[in-house]
């Protein structure tokens, strides 16, 4: 990418003296969702560093910000991985770009930092509610943007809870993330599932229209065959909360949450930071150190922090939905910050 390419020769001298003039191109979800408040926090944390000018795009389609950030005509984006797999294959949203050139394009993707804060829920309206959840043939249900990680999720989920296929046995909604919240809320679907972190600034709205009930994943069909398929899935790592914790965090507000157990379980959507492999290695390493350095201001920066389930520790690669059939490895200026603060980082997420 030319920006970076070109500060290369200035960054040994005068490091922060030149990100401080770097400006960075970033597209994210829409307000309320995990992948935003990263970003926008990021962005305040890259500003008080003196790093960089992170200029964010609001409510974009990932499947494209992924494709843009390996073209080279985006500087940074949050990945849900299972783009990337998809990406290197060149099947599903990227079917259009082919094997050959998918592969090729995939290569390019490096991971700056990981997180895996987004669970797949299933809810209803408490004034049209689903007699069973593991009934749903003949509903509408929306699962997710027109295409992409979410949608696939959402299909997933679907699956998991009453055997039905899209298209098939239900009728499955599509919209545009900033759609989503009037989708809902004008009463065009039966029910909806949806990768949200913990509170969810969009279920709340939702349930400002009326009440509403959420459902976690049963812990026999999360147990079942499917169920450990899915949470092993390209993109997926499992997910576990309280129960207490769960209710808490929507309390005051008409949300019903319902579990067979003392947890709310379900499979997360996991992601990585990334960026383009020509980034330049010491603005990756400030980058990724300022993140690291900017824990609290994550975690204590909104009530959804502490569930983030952000990366501020060792890397394993399997706790982080890699290094399995996604096979994307981080920025070598990332490792260096991420070892540096003394956490290892498994040689499968190395570049």
């Amino acid at each position: 990418m030319i920006k970076t390419t070109l500060l290369g020769a200035a960054v040994a001298l005068a490091p922060l003296a030149a990100f401080a003039q770097t400006t960075l191109t970033a597209e994210t979800t829409t307000p309320g969702s995990t992948p935003h408040y990263i970003d926008t926090t990021l962005a305040a944390v890259l500003d008080s560093a003196g790093i960089a000018d992170l200029q964010i795009t609001e409510g974009a389609t990932l499947t494209n910000s992924v494709q843009a950030v390996a073209e080279g005509r985006l500087d940074m984006a949050p990945a849900p991985l299972i783009l990337p797999f998809l990406l290197s294959r060149g099947i599903g949203p990227y079917s259009g770009v082919g094997a050959e050139e998918g592969a090729e394009l995939a290569s390019n993707l490096r991971v700056l930092f990981w997180n895996a804060g987004s669970a797949q829920i299933f809810g209803y309206y408490n004034s049209n509610p689903v007699e069973d959840i593991r009934s749903l043939d003949g509903l509408r249900i929306w699962n997710g943007p027109p295409r992409g990680a979410a949608l696939t999720s959402g299909r997933a989920m679907v699956q998991l809870l009453g055997g039905a296929t899209d298209g098939e046995d239900y009728e499955g909604v599509q919209s545009p993330w900033p759609d989503t919240v009037p989708s809902i809320t004008g009463g065009a679907v039966d029910a909806w599932t949806i990768p949200e972190g913990l509170p969810s600034g969009r279920q709340i709205a939702i349930a400002a229209a009326g009440g509403t009930t959420l459902f976690d994943v049963p812990s026999d069909l999360l147990a079942s065959e499917l169920g450990q398929q899915i949470l092993a899935a390209p993109g997926h790592a499992p997910y576990s909360v309280p129960i207490e914790e769960f209710r808490a965090a929507y309390a005051g507000n008409d949300i019903t949450i319902v579990t067979d157990d003392d947890s709310f379980d379900s499979f997360a959507t996991a992601f990585g930071q990334v960026v383009n492999a020509s980034m330049d290695e010491e603005l990756a390493y400030q980058i990724t150190k300022a993140f690291l350095e900017g824990e609290q201001r994550f975690v204590e920066g909104s009530p959804r922090g502490p569930y983030l389930m952000l990366s501020f520790g060792d890397l394993d690669g399997v706790s982080q939905g890699a290094c399995s059939a996604v096979q994307v490895k981080m920025h070598a200026g990332a490792v260096r910050a991420f070892e540096e603060a003394g956490h290892m980082v498994a040689d499968c997420l190395r570049p």
